[in-house]
């Protein structure tokens, strides 16, 4: 019987990483971003104005992923912001996992730029862990560019809580004898599992360290922390079976939101979003042949409070127009008129997609006719490309968006241009998840050193 032997491979500063090798070996870059103080953040135009990675250097200033990039320059005013290109981290992503499959068929891919392996019984073909760590490390570094941090140990947990030891492109150990010497020292906000407000929790009962909560008995924890106290003291102890999982786990819910470029101040326009919103959820669901039995709307308003409302379905369903007319009534329901930043829809109750649904008399919809007419679009925009058909609505907008005076139906509902209408253009007739503009790089309208 073989000890077990996980890895956990980390790329170092993902997006920047992946960026500065991009511009070096393909758009005649001579500056490597990982050593300048820079970062990627969004478009505060956009409202995506936060950090998404930062250099090593950028760091040392005190610049953390996902605080905006009024606050980086606040502590770095020569910060260098270089814009989000998910086509690319997509690519380097797929990259780095087929080289990781070469080691082991047992990955799983934990997030678009970390993993774990299940490296047990590999010694015969890639030696002792450590050696066969630092053959993957070098690997990546050498055929891709970037640099990753690998975490070994014998389960996932701790396999994770080395690879975030020191950076970057190391190879750190953690077994369960290491524990005590590397792992209890930390504060408690490194613990996997323990956020902000966890950690605050912690420190109010005198816990500081990963140490103290791993010694502290475990009834307390739990008293105080409910069934999660039982997991970080767990976890504090080094105790995890969680098996690597080459195939992801089904999703229990789906679901996209965006933030949107302007505040929405009227009905009609939050409607506009809640159908964007409703075109990807629904085909999102169509493309995994399932249906939700559960939908909410989340409004979050300019002040940033938020407000969420739910409902059950009377039966399941994945039709767009079905989906989006749930979202609507939720929207009137929780909307109280204030100017609304963000908007969302997320299902829930997830089943299999049976094709048969309950008829009923009083209901005058032809789901069935609504189903062959969803379907019909998701096969024009799988061969053509999602923009190839949108509903009128959003077909009028791009009017506005290429010039149009303003009459005629569209002017109705979105007003001439001058008066609201280059707000409008901004909207997607699909919305939720990486916006369109964080998909590509225009390299001849961007400075490359």
């Amino acid at each position: 019987m073989f000890d077990k032997v996980i890895f956990h491979i980390d790329v170092n500063s993902a997006y920047l990483s992946w960026e500065a090798v991009y511009r070096l070996q393909h758009v005649g870059g001579h500056v490597d971003l990982r050593e300048q103080v820079c970062a990627v953040g969004g478009d505060a135009a956009m409202r995506h104005g936060i950090i998404l990675a930062k250099s090593l250097p950028a760091k040392r200033f005190g610049i953390h992923t996902g605080e905006s990039i009024l606050e980086a320059r606040q502590k770095c005013p020569q910060l260098m912001i270089v814009p989000p290109n998910y086509g690319l981290y997509e690519q380097s992503s797929a990259a780095f996992m087929n080289i990781l499959k070469e080691y082991s068929p047992e990955v799983e891919q934990y997030s678009i730029d970390e993993a774990f392996m299940d490296m047990t019984g590999t010694r015969g073909l890639w030696g002792p862990p450590r050696m066969a760590a630092e053959r993957i490390r070098q690997e990546i570094s050498g055929r891709l560019g970037f640099t990753v941090n690998v975490g070994v140990s014998s389960n996932k947990l701790l396999a994770k809580m080395a690879s975030d030891f020191k950076k970057p492109d190391r190879v750190h150990t953690l077994f369960p004898e290491e524990i005590p010497e590397k792992m209890w020292p930390l504060p408690v906000a490194d613990l996997f599992f323990v956020g902000r407000a966890t950690a605050k929790k912690l420190h109010t009962m005198g816990i500081f360290t990963i140490g103290e909560l791993a010694r502290q008995d475990p009834e307390l924890i739990k008293y105080h922390l409910k069934k999660h106290g039982e997991v970080i003291w767990a976890f504090a102890n080094g105790m995890d079976v969680s098996p690597v999982l080459p195939e992801p786990p089904a999703n229990k819910g789906y679901g996209n939101s965006t933030t949107i470029a302007f505040d929405v101040t009227d009905a009609g326009t939050a409607r506009l979003v809640l159908l964007s919103l409703a075109e990807m959820v629904a085909a999102r669901l169509r493309s995994d042949g399932v249906c939700a039995g559960v939908v909410s709307v989340t409004v979050k308003y300019d002040d940033l409070k938020s407000v969420s409302h739910q409902r059950t379905l009377p039966e399941g369903t994945n039709i767009t127009s079905e989906l989006f007319g749930h979202a609507g009534r939720l929207f009137d329901e929780l909307w109280d008129g204030r100017p609304i930043r963000h908007l969302g829809i997320h299902t829930g109750r997830i089943s299999r997609a049976s094709g048969v649904r309950q008829i009923s008399f009083a209901d005058p919809v032809d789901y069935e006719k609504l189903g062959r007419l969803d379907a019909m679009v998701d096969a024009v925009r799988d061969r053509y490309g999602r923009d190839a058909m949108m509903r009128a609505s959003f077909a009028r907008r791009e009017k506005v968006r290429s010039g149009s005076r303003g009459d005629g139906p569209a002017s109705g509902m979105y007003g001439k241009p001058g008066n609201g209408a280059a707000k409008i253009q901004n909207l997607e007739h699909m919305a939720g998840g990486v916006s369109r503009e964080k998909w590509t790089v225009d390299y001849t309208k961007v400075p490359v050193e």
